[in-house]
C-alpha cells in the first residue's frame, strides 16, 4: 500500500425515497482510499455496501435518490457532477466490476464490441488499435483463444469467463480506482481463487486502489489491506485488515468472525447471529443499531449517539459496548 490518497469520502449520506418520506441506507460513512491498496467493505447483505459504491459513480435515480456529503476525487467533490462529467470518469479513471456478470453484459452483442465500447468513448485509438487493445485484455486476463471469445455472446460464456469479460472492459483503460461489487459471488470455489488472483496481478501492474465489496470474510483476508465492517448503512469497525482479524472489537465484527465454519470445529454446532439486518423504514436511528441483537448487554454499556472512536492506532470502533460484550454461554445466540 502507498501513501498517495485517490479517493477520500466524508460524511457520506445516501437517503433513498419511499411514498413521500427519504431514509438513509448510508448514513455518515466517512473511507479512504490510497493507490494500489484494497480496502474492503464487508457486511451482510443489506448493510449499504453497494449503495457506498453506486454513490461514488453515480448510478443512482436522483429521482429517488438524495445524496449529501463529500466523494473527494482529483480535488473535486463527485456528488456535485452533471451526468456528462461522470460520463468521462466511468470507464475511463473508475472501472467498475459488477455482482451479476450475465445481468451486466448485454446479452444481443458480441464480448468484442462491449469490451470495445469504452475504448471507442474514451480513447483516440483507431478501430485496428481498438481490436488489437480488445484482443489483448481478453489474453490478460487469463482468456484462452481470444479471438474465438471475441465473437460470441455473453450467454456462450461459463459464469468465470463472463466475470473475466467484465474485469477485462473495467481495466480497459488503466483506471486509478476499481470497483469491484461481489466479484466471485456466483463462481464456485476453485474459480473464485483464479479471480482473485487475477485481480490482484492486474493490480500490480496498472497501480489501481481497489474498492472491495464482499461479504466474504475469507476473500477479505486474502486481498485487502484494509477493512471497514458496515452494519446498517454505518461502519462499526474500520482497520487494517491484520490487525481486524487478530483483535476484532466491535460485537458485529466479533458475530461475523465466530460465524466462520472451523476446520477444527466439525460436530459443532455453526454460530448464527440472532435477529436480521433491520429495513431502513423500521430502522430505530438513535442509540446503538446493534443493541437489538444482543440483548443481554446492558442499554447503560451503549452510547446514546455512537461514534467512531480511534481505540488504538488506525483502528476506530463504533460505540463502547464493545467494552463488556461477550457470547452467550447457553449458546443460545
Amino acid at each position: 500500500m502507498e501513501d498517495e490518497k485517490i479517493l477520500e469520502i466524508k460524511d457520506l449520506h445516501t437517503a433513498f425515497r419511499f411514498q413521500d418520506e427519504y431514509f438513509d441506507a448510508i448514513d455518515d460513512v466517512s473511507l479512504s482510499l490510497y493507490k494500489n491498496e484494497v480496502l474492503a467493505i464487508v457486511g451482510e447483505s443489506g448493510c449499504g455496501k453497494s449503495t457506498i459504491a453506486n454513490s461514488i459513480v453515480g448510478l443512482h435515480d436522483k429521482n429517488f435518490t438524495k445524496t449529501s456529503g463529500e466523494i473527494i476525487y482529483n480535488g473535486e467533490n463527485v456528488l456535485n457532477y452533471s451526468e456528462d462529467q461522470y460520463n468521462k470518469i466511468r470507464g475511463k479513471e473508475i472501472g467498475f466490476i459488477f455482482q451479476d456478470p450475465l445481468a451486466s453484459l448485454n446479452p444481443l452483442h458480441k464480448i468484442g464490441i462491449q469490451i470495445e465500447e469504452s475504448l471507442i468513448y474514451h480513447t483516440n485509438l483507431n478501430k485496428g488499435q481498438r481490436h488489437e487493445r480488445m484482443l489483448q485484455l481478453l489474453d490478460q486476463v487469463g482468456i484462452i483463444n481470444p479471438k474465438r471469445i471475441a465473437n460470441q455472446f455473453p450467454h456462450q460464456l461459463s459464469g468465470g469467463m463472463r466475470q473475466r469479460v467484465l474485469i477485462a472492459i473495467a481495466l480497459s483503460c488503466k483506471p486509478k480506482i476499481i470497483i469491484a461489487d461481489e466479484p466471485t459471488t456466483a463462481l464456485d470455489v476453485t474459480i473464485q481463487a483464479q479471480i482473485l488472483d487475477l485481480l490482484t496481478e492486474l493490480q500490480d501492474e496498472i497501480n489501481a486502489g481497489i474498492i472491495l465489496i464482499t461479504h466474504d470474510l475469507g476473500v477479505v483476508a486474502q486481498m485487502s489491506d484494509r477493512v471497514a465492517v458496515m452494519y446498517a448503512g454505518q461502519i462499526v469497525e474500520y482497520a487494517e485488515t491484520k490487525e481486524l482479524f487478530s483483535n476484532p472489537l466491535h460485537p458485529y465484527t466479533r458475530s461475523l468472525l465466530q460465524s466462520i465454519p472451523q476446520a477444527d470445529s466439525v460436530g459443532e454446532e455453526l454460530h448464527v447471529i440472532k435477529g436480521m439486518v433491520p429495513s431502513l423504514k423500521n430502522l430505530v436511528r438513535e442509540g446503538c443499531r446493534f443493541a437489538p441483537r444482543i440483548p443481554w448487554i446492558l442499554e447503560s454499556e451503549h452510547e446514546k449517539s455512537p461514534m467512531l472512536n480511534e481505540v488504538s492506532k488506525n483502528h476506530f470502533v463504533r460505540c463502547t459496548c464493545w467494552k463488556n460484550f461477550h457470547f452467550r454461554d447457553d449458546g443460545g445466540y
